[in-house]
């Protein structure tokens, strides 16, 4: 039986690595840790745009053990939390769990910059505003 994927289309040409891309991040995704994503609405008179805020909740982790990447046109969020054999446990309930967490970012998104606090790490994207191009195409008639 075949496959077939609203990428298959004939109409869109070009789209097999977003198509990779999303089957990638389908099945890493176990809802840990969980995130929010809100939009920042911009101030216009101060010619600001519009930017996205991703916030994940990575209480237990320090910076050192965060690292917040590009790679590809997508954003990816690691954390690994060190074991230390200091501590002798009555009960753990907390586990040091490592994850990835992968956003994949459209043309022209940045990163403006990543905020770790109260145990909540905050990463803000532009979204600058799309540049709208109309492109000529000149028909050639060989002789």
């Amino acid at each position: 039986m075949t496959r077939t994927t609203p990428f298959t289309s004939p109409l869109l040409l070009g789209f097999d690595a977003m198509e990779k891309t999303l089957e990638r991040i389908a099945k890493g995704s176990d809802g840990y840790p969980p995130y929010n994503i809100e939009r920042i609405h911009r101030n216009e008179a101060a010619g600001e745009p519009e930017f996205l805020r991703i916030t994940l909740a990575v209480a237990g982790f320090s910076e050192e053990d965060l690292d917040v990447t590009i790679e590809e046109h997508q954003l990816i969020i690691r954390g690994r939390q060190s074991e230390t054999g200091e501590r002798d446990y009555l009960h753990r309930g907390i586990a040091a769990r490592q994850f990835q967490r992968m956003f994949v970012l459209a043309d022209g998104m940045q990163v403006s910059g990543a905020v770790l606090r109260n145990g909540l790490l905050s990463v803000d994207l532009i979204r600058p505003e799309p540049v709208r191009m109309v492109k000529k195409i000149n028909i050639s008639v060989p002789e």
